[in-house]
């Protein structure tokens, strides 16, 4: 090859390169929430009066009463002329969150009590668990730490 055999591959060779580097993609201006969220079963929710959770975590304890609403379901209303759209149908469970000063992916010690409908008290649950990471907008937006834990009659469980 010669020099102007080189000198055109060169010139292609640069122009073609900005081309195979990954094009920069938008994140979604979504904050993150840092709590733990607790859904309580259906057969377990009428039971239960009120609920105080407790969540220790790197060396720092949070707690307090939850506010308890009634959970519900997504139900897909199909589509039409290329808009879709669902509603929520309650499901049963009841749902509430504990907000926190930070999460992080270390190991997390929560113990929820409370009282019953009836007045009496709830058994103290107590779990250790590792709360959950995930980009769900790919790694080039950061991930997000979540942390879910469902209470039924047996106790404490993460939510995957």
């Amino acid at each position: 090859m010669g020099r102007p055999g080189l000198l055109l591959a060169l010139i292609t060779t640069t122009v073609f390169l900005p081309a195979c580097e990954p094009a920069p993609v938008a994140c979604p201006a979504i904050a993150q929430a840092t709590a733990v969220a607790v859904t309580i079963t259906p057969d377990y929710a009428p039971r239960v009066g009120s609920l105080h959770l407790r969540a220790c975590q790197d060396g720092s304890c949070k707690e307090g009463d939850l506010e308890l609403r009634p959970g519900s379901t997504p139900v897909d209303q199909g589509c039409a002329a290329e808009t879709c759209s669902a509603t929520a149908s309650p499901d049963g469970t009841a749902v509430g969150m504990l907000m926190l000063d930070t999460l992080t992916e270390s190991p997390m010690v929560l113990t929820a009590s409370g009282t019953a409908t009836d007045g009496s008290a709830l058994p103290a649950r107590t779990l250790e668990f590792h709360p959950q990471a995930a980009y769900p907008f790919g790694k080039q937006c950061g991930k997000f730490v979540s942390a879910s834990v469902t209470l039924d009659s047996s106790g404490l469980h993460p939510r995957a």
